[in-house]
């Protein structure tokens, strides 16, 4: 598994040191931390090309919007 993907899996509550390391796992905070991820991905490259109104700009709105993490 990608090194990210496993920090994310510790914020969202997985502990690998655990017999039950799914126990306190949030499913929802785990795939909420990978969309906020893909968004700021796409914030960072319209940050890069110095562009305050790019497609990339755009794209990261709406992946947000897309999975109800901010208003319309």
């Amino acid at each position: 598994m990608n090194e990210r993907v496993k920090e994310l899996a510790e914020q969202a509550g997985l502990d690998y040191g655990s017999y039950d390391r799914y126990g306190l796992f949030d499913e929802e905070k785990f795939a909420q931390l990978i969309v906020r991820e893909c968004a700021d991905i796409c914030c960072r490259i319209d940050d890069e090309h110095g562009e305050d109104d790019s497609i990339a700009y755009w794209a990261a709105k709406d992946i947000l919007e897309h999975f109800g993490l901010i208003d319309e």
